[in-house]
């Protein structure tokens, strides 16, 4: 077995011990906190003791970036599911890591009860933990994580393995010749792991394929043009991917500006509007879905569990998936249109008649 494999085959079992931590505990939390009336603070959820009101900060990288639509509402369902006050949303507009380390020192001066953010960065972020846990605040890392810091845990996708596992089905298609990869912030922790796990991946299972990576920048809204001149330097790329939510959404426009589905591969991450009408007509081989609702909601719980615990229920490492999704399975996200995803429904989305039976674990006692 390669050090590569060896490494995605590592991750793989820490993905399925930390999504199943996190799930005991979210289902533990919900059972004693089933049929819970909002508080402020006066009275306990659920079964749980009278606690004050506690406030969280979440630290974000691109905050008005549509991506976190769903993150923003797990968070505010869980706060108000416990009676807490909606966590502060703040940070940087643009990844901008000074404005996102002033934010957090805010918070770790303003005596907040909680930190949930995005280790975007290696070094910024190291100081303002070490304070934030020396005055008894914890600190959770959420979609992006740091080696070399000391958040209590990380709820978020695998971001390594989850572009490792994209370059593997890149593979399936694309054999030789050049693909295009938007980047939103090259570099960064939240994205940079997944390109270099498609890299990693074609290595091995296509290494005709030429990787050229596109900054497309953290602004939202100027993705399109840079996916767009991209393309127009490259004409003769085999395939167009991202490893961002707008990249990949603007790589669906470019397709379908131009008529150019079926003439090239392409496919990325994340479950904007764009992105799936992209899926669905075809102009996207796949999105993949990481569970964006997840790294609020959870966060949230775990700070909760962590305080009322008194450290004593420590946060897992929780893994919030991956899951492929493409022109077969795409209909409900569309049908749907569920605040779990970012869209505007927050009705009960009526389950399947059956599930599909998922990957075999590989776990043995």
């Amino acid at each position: 077995m390669s050090d590569a494999q060896a490494a995605t085959s590592r991750r793989a079992a820490l993905k399925f011990l930390g999504a199943g931590g996190g799930a005991v505990a979210a289902s533990a939390l919900l059972t004693a906190c089933n049929g819970v009336q909002g508080n402020s603070g006066s009275g306990g959820a659920g079964a749980f003791p009278s606690t004050p009101a506690w406030r969280f900060t979440f630290i974000n990288h691109v905050t008005t970036n549509s991506f976190f639509v769903p993150t923003k509402n797990g968070m505010a369902d869980a706060a108000k599911l416990l009676g807490l006050p909606e966590p502060q949303w703040t940070g940087s507009a643009e990844g901008n890591v000074s404005e996102m380390a002033n934010a957090f020192s805010t918070a770790v001066n303003g005596n907040v009860d909680g930190i949930a953010i995005a280790l975007t960065d290696n070094n910024a972020f190291v100081e303002p933990t070490k304070r934030a846990l020396a005055k008894g605040i914890p600190v959770i890392a959420y979609n992006a994580t740091a080696p070399g810091n000391y958040p209590l845990t990380y709820v978020g996708q695998d971001l390594y393995l989850s572009g490792f596992q994209m370059g593997q089905r890149i593979a399936k298609d694309v054999t030789s010749g050049t693909i295009l990869v938007g980047i939103s912030q090259p570099g960064g922790n939240n994205v940079q792991p997944r390109l270099d796990g498609i890299t990693d991946a074609l290595k091995q299972a296509a290494p005709g394929v030429q990787v050229l990576s596109i900054n497309t920048g953290a602004e939202q809204a100027n993705e399109l043009n840079a996916i767009t001149a991209a393309y127009d330097g490259h004409t003769d790329a085999k395939g167009i991917y991202a490893v961002d939510a707008g990249s990949t959404a603007s790589i669906a426009q470019l397709i379908a500006n131009r008529g150019l589905q079926g003439k090239i591969h392409a496919g990325g991450y994340d479950t904007l509007a764009d992105t799936l009408k992209g899926v669905d007509s075809g102009a996207l081989d796949f999105t993949i879905d990481q569970s964006a609702y997840l790294q609020g909601f959870l966060p949230v719980l775990y700070m909760y569990l962590f305080r009322l615990s008194g450290t004593l229920v420590a946060p897992p490492v929780t893994d919030t998936g991956l899951t492929f999704v493409t022109k077969e399975n795409v209909g409900p996200y569309l049908s749907a249109n569920s605040k779990f995803e970012g869209g505007p429904k927050t009705d009960l989305v009526p389950m399947p008649a059956s599930i599909p039976l998922p990957a075999a674990t590989t776990l043995t006692r």
